[in-house]
């Protein structure tokens, strides 16, 4: 058995230290049998089956002891307890970033158990958190290489995987796992390549679409263009930009006149319901200052309007005027804004993800 490595592994001692060494352990010895039984209640100590005692005897450390009954030096030998059966752990789940773009929660359970006590022992000071931090970290180094799709179709595979690169650390600590199950607990935010799944940016620029509807028909001459009023073309960065069509916006008609047409006759009690969350919206102007509409989802036929609102919004959303206009003029990739901080948001993703809702009510 292994058991003895660490032990064979100390230095050698001079003879002085090795005739002090015995001249202790003999005194131990003698004070033991002096005080006996009494010392008795002290120096004899039952270890289980299931448990291994390591006893350092004057700083040195000797082979395990047990099971049964192990025999200890009153002031001289110290000891520790080592349980060999198998334990269990789960990693808190934790906000990753996957390949493709997609944050997601993700934890995963783990069983160990220890197969060398003296090597647990002496490597590893704080044995349970050395195992979680090292079980987290590769876990995430495993996920940041994956897509999403890879993630959920093949959790077995990621998990057999994780199995091995954890045991080739923590066998030197004289653990071993034996099982590691993945946990994918939800999806905070669909792949950012992912036509499937609807993202913030997209429902934000659909949001501000609507918002502008009026403003942008009236510079055709008043006629709606063919097709649906809500539907928005995503191109790629390198084609040809549409002209920008938002200076021909006349400076008599501002924001809050596109914004306040578009949602109030769509306002019910069923979107209400739906939705039960406010919105803030910060328009920041060419000027520096900035125009804030609220649109408060809460009680009743639910309110929209110019400022802030009555109560703490659960989302702000903040961009520039013209950031707007270049969304909307398809100048400006959404994901491109918010990811350059040009297109902020404050607050619950979950609800802001919840203006989809409000975009379906104004089709």
């Amino acid at each position: 058995m292994p058991w003895v490595t660490v032990g064979e592994a100390d230095a050698p001692q001079s003879w002085p230290s090795y005739l002090c060494h015995g001249l202790i352990s003999f005194l131990g010895f003698l004070l033991l049998l002096i005080t006996f039984p009494i010392s008795g209640w002290f120096a004899l100590k039952i270890v289980p089956t299931y448990e291994r005692m390591i006893v350092f005897r004057l700083g040195r450390i000797r082979t395990p002891q047990g099971p049964g009954m192990v025999l200890l030096l009153p002031f001289i030998d110290s000891f520790q307890r080592v349980d060999l059966r198998t334990r269990a752990f789960n990693v808190p789940p934790c906000k990753l970033a996957s390949k493709d773009g997609a944050v997601l929660s993700v934890g995963a359970d783990v069983q160990f158990r220890i197969w060398d006590p003296v090597l647990s022992v002496m490597t590893v000071k704080d044995l349970n958190m050395a195992t979680r931090m090292t079980a987290q970290n590769a876990m995430t180094k495993a996920l940041l290489k994956r897509p999403l799709r890879e993630i959920q179709m093949e959790k077995l595979k990621i998990s057999d995987q994780l199995l091995l690169e954890i045991n080739d650390v923590t066998r030197a600590w004289g653990l071993e796992v034996d099982r590691v199950e993945l946990a994918v607990e939800a999806v905070l935010q669909p792949p950012q390549d992912s036509p499937a799944g609807p993202s913030l940016d997209s429902t934000l620029q659909q949001l501000a679409l609507h918002f502008l509807g009026g403003g942008l028909s009236s510079v055709a001459g008043g006629a709606s263009p063919p097709g649906p009023a809500d539907t928005l073309e995503m191109v790629s960065e390198v084609e040809q930009p549409v002209p920008h069509v938002g200076a021909g916006l006349s400076p008599k008609q501002p924001v809050a006149e596109g914004l306040l047409n578009a949602l109030q006759p769509s306002l019910s009690e069923a979107l209400v319901s739906q939705v039960g969350a406010c919105y803030q919206f910060n328009v920041i102007l060419p000027s520096g200052t900035q125009s804030i509409y609220f649109l408060d989802l809460t009680t009743g036929h639910g309110r929209v309007g110019h400022g802030v609102p009555d109560g703490t919004p659960d989302v702000v959303v903040e961009m520039a005027e013209a950031d707007l206009r270049a969304l909307l003029c398809r100048e400006l990739r959404p994901l491109g804004a918010y990811m350059s901080g040009r297109l902020k948001v404050k607050g619950d993703l979950a609800v802001a993800m919840k203006l989809e809702a409000v975009l379906r009510a104004l089709k």
